[in-house]
């Protein structure tokens, strides 16, 4: 995580870090899911465009940074379940006092799903589906504490757990996407408010993990 951090940093100057961390988290996410889909319809379009103009802001060089971020970042996720996203952007002290946005150490996103599973036995003895609805999802930490702790039991969390996340900031929706994706999660990810919006119907406003979609 470091060696991401240090990368962000260093290319920070023409832009703020911020500002390249929100390129970033955005284009992976338009990226991985416009990969995935076989329809590419006005939504794909629309998503493609998009990317096309973050990606004309950077230098080959700075890109290549970009690309170098998303592979420590596989690499990472490889080697254990983290929210590794809302880590990087609190080490990089981008916490919003003014919109309240911070992201919960992973430890104590751990802590809180454990307390949320009542028996892990009893989900170990069973085959039933595990629908996870995460109404306020931030960067995904706790979506990801609580397939960590399946993981680490013995659970395949990628046959037995369906999630739908949703939040407000278009930022943490591209966070919990990427970082749902990276694991391998059945996951649908909106960006809305879930108490007025609990459905939104608009397609501009969800992504789904390629397992979701049946690709891996």
């Amino acid at each position: 995580m470091e060696e991401i951090i240090k990368i962000i940093t260093n290319m920070s100057g023409k832009y703020a870090p911020t500002l390249i961390f929100d390129d970033f988290v955005k284009m992976v996410a338009i990226s991985l899911s416009n990969s995935t889909d076989i329809i590419h319809n006005k939504v794909w379009e629309n998503r493609e465009s998009q990317y096309k103009t973050i990606v004309s802001k950077y230098t080959k060089e700075e890109f290549q940074n970009l690309v170098k971020i998303l592979t420590l970042l596989v690499n990472l996720f490889n080697e254990r379940i983290y929210d590794y996203l809302g880590y990087i952007y609190m080490k990089c002290e981008m916490g919003n006092s003014r919109t309240g946005q911070f992201f919960t150490p992973f430890n104590l996103s751990e802590l809180t799903a454990k307390l949320s599973i009542d028996n892990i036995e009893k989900i170990k003895q069973t085959n039933d589906i595990i629908t996870l609805n995460e109404p306020a999802c931030g960067g995904g930490g706790l979506i990801l504490a609580y397939l960590k702790i399946l993981k680490d039991n013995n659970i395949n969390y990628q046959k037995r757990v369906k999630i739908i996340a949703q939040d407000l900031d278009f930022r943490s929706v591209y966070m919990t996407y990427i970082q749902l994706s990276l694991v391998g999660a059945r996951a649908k990810v909106v960006q809305g408010d879930t108490l007025t919006e609990p459905d939104t119907k608009d397609k501009n406003c969800i992504f789904y993990t390629p397992m979701w979609k049946g690709l891996l």
